[in-house]
């Protein structure tokens, strides 16, 4: 089935398929994202920012993503 060669977050296990994260970047500074599967977001340290993974589906939108913390 054509969905099965689409790499995506398991919903499941909470994880993140790695050929996701090879393919994704963050849509403002272009640099590698990685996955905080506690808070279900992919995160972007160069623009601080973590965006938001809803049912199975990464919103790769800057208004939906979160602003991290200092500490984060």
């Amino acid at each position: 089935m054509a969905e099965d060669l689409i790499p995506r977050v398991e919903r499941q296990s909470g994880t993140v398929d790695p050929r996701l994260l090879e393919i994704l970047v963050c849509p403002l500074t272009k640099t590698r994202l990685s996955f905080d599967p506690v808070r279900q977001e992919l995160v972007s340290r160069a623009a601080r920012l973590a965006f938001p993974v809803r049912d199975g589906i990464p919103i790769m939108l800057a208004d939906e993503a979160r602003p991290l913390d200092d500490d984060e």
